[in-house]
């Protein structure tokens, strides 16, 4: 038997090895490299990645939005499945408040998810994080098709939920990582475009095939996204903070398709960690750093930014679409509004992405927000006048298009968004769990609540909150969001260990600065 002065010295002598194995490693990967690496860092307008190196990194992107386009499928399933179930010939037929439950318990499950997420690929990385959660979500898409009571399709929900909140964060992390400033922020994006179209397919589906049938459809992009991550690299980044610089080189090569460049933003990331080391932060713990106000800026502006988010409604009318549209006694068909809003989040979702190649983060989201707002404060107007002439109009599902084009032009990117960019290189993995964990959680319980807060407030109520939230996030965007275009993450670090809040406030400070 080891006495407990034995078990100590051996502890620290397998930790020491490992610091000996570290060092050593780092000190070979540093004699490895050219004289590229103490090139300066990139700047705006400069050639980064070549030819082979972009279309890699879009190939690899592509395999997460297979994956990101069956996360969508949950979300968009309750809408085309609650008014099946509601009709007097289902075999399962549901009331209101089983069908509250059936539309938001995913929700429930998908901040469990999140949680897990986070230590999960710290722990075995982003690549294989996401390959992980496609068996869930294959296994809960089985249990829907094949449930013979309410309480399988609720399972089914809440295994495809968990699933969901698994790649959430793993997703925007990866592509961050993988991903050269220039192409960033469209890259980024991208997922939310795959994501729409899930949904689409979904709604689409469910005009025209059983429940059921839809369930069994959407095994189908799970099972190929988990083959097609087989072909993908690792995250370098991930795999520098794991000391193994040799297989992030090689990842970090071909994503960049060219040796130089990947020496020199491998080594930036190296001298970081090594300057982190220096400061004596390495070894401080999670929590500690988490208050720490470089990382606290960032993670209050995300979480204040995503629950203003989901109150303003982006994902209630996805829900609770045809439903929606219903309620608001428009005159064209809930159904192909519902479809039609389905396509135009697609649409400017693409716009989007293309957008954020071109104009500035702030620009996109301040427009997004203001459109937003317009939208739903005036739905609420035509509402409060239908209420006494109950005359059917035209206006009411126009202006809830309205209102899904400009939500999703920025608003509904901006989440993923901010999650690859602005969360330190040292958290990010888990903070993006925890986030993804809480902003769950909160739609949970909005979504849940919505149908009573509809029969108690009424339709026009319901708006008036949507539009209310949009301009305080709007305000919150203007006075706190920094410009992340053509700023590599390590940049972005660096702002927010300045002592800057407002973004404002900062720019007259570099001003007076400077003169």
């Amino acid at each position: 038997m080891l006495t407990e002065g034995k078990k100590t010295t051996i502890i620290k002598e397998n930790k020491d090895s490992r610091k000996e194995e570290e060092y050593e490693a780092l000190q070979s990967f540093l004699r490895s490299i050219s004289s590229t690496a103490t090139l300066p860092p990139y700047v705006k307008g400069e050639s980064y990645s070549s030819v082979r190196g972009v279309l890699n990194q879009c190939l690899i992107t592509c395999a997460v939005l297979i994956l990101a386009a069956g996360a969508g499928h949950p979300i968009g399933f309750s809408a085309v499945a609650l008014p099946q179930l509601r009709t007097e010939n289902s075999s399962m037929r549901i009331d209101d408040e089983m069908g509250s439950w059936i539309a938001s318990i995913h929700s429930a499950a998908t901040p469990l998810g999140s949680m897990m997420s986070g230590p999960i690929m710290e722990a075995i990385g982003r690549r294989r994080t996401l390959q992980a959660s496609t068996l869930p979500l294959i296994v809960g898409w089985i249990l829907i098709g094949t449930a013979s009571h309410h309480a399988l399709v609720l399972l089914g929900r809440v295994v495809c939920g968990f699933a969901v909140g698994i790649m959430a964060a793993p997703s925007q992390v990866y592509i961050g990582e993988i991903s050269e400033p220039r192409l960033r922020g469209i890259l980024i994006g991208t997922p939310f475009v795959a994501y729409s179209v899930g949904v689409l397919y979904v709604y689409a589906l469910g005009g025209a095939l059983p429940w059921r049938h839809v369930a069994y459809l959407c095994v189908v992009l799970p099972a190929l996204a988990v083959t097609a991550l087989c072909f993908a690299p690792e995250s370098p980044t991930w795999l520098a903070r794991r000391g193994r610089f040799h297989e992030a080189m090689a990842a970090m090569s071909r994503l960049r398709g060219d040796p130089d460049t990947a020496q020199r933003e491998l080594h930036e990331l190296v001298n970081a960690r090594e300057k982190e080391k220096a400061r004596g932060e390495e070894n401080i713990r999670f929590l500690a750093t988490v208050f720490r106000l470089p990382v606290l800026k960032p993670l209050m502006l995300i979480n204040a930014f995503n629950m203003l988010q989901i109150l303003s409604g982006s994902y209630v009318v996805i829900f609770y679409a045809v439903d929606i549209v219903k309620k608001t006694g428009g005159s064209l068909d809930p159904h192909v509004v519902a479809n039609a809003s389905a396509l135009v989040r697609l649409g400017i979702t693409v716009v989007a992405c293309v957008l954020l190649l071109k104009i500035t983060r702030r620009c996109l989201v301040m427009i997004s927000g203001i459109g937003t707002a317009v939208s739903t404060l005036a739905l609420t107007y035509i509402l409060t006048q239908t209420n006494t002439e109950n005359e059917p109009s035209i206006i009411p599902p126009v202006l809830i298009l309205s209102y899904v084009a400009f939500n999703t032009l920025g608003f509904f990117l901006l989440p993923g968004l901010m999650i690859g960019e602005l969360l330190p290189t040292k958290v990010r993995g888990l903070c993006g769990g925890y986030i993804f964990c809480i902003f769950n959680a909160v739609l949970f319980g909005f979504t849940k609540l919505y149908p009573v807060m509809e029969n108690n407030m009424g339709m026009a109520a319901v708006f008036g909150l949507f539009g209310g939230s949009a301009c305080l996030a709007t305000i919150v965007l203007f006075l706190l969001l920094p410009e992340t275009k053509d700023k590599s993450l390590l940049q972005i670090e660096q702002y927010y260990q300045k002592p800057n809040i407002l973004w404002v406030t900062r720019k007259k400070m570099t001003a007076n600065q400077s003169v």
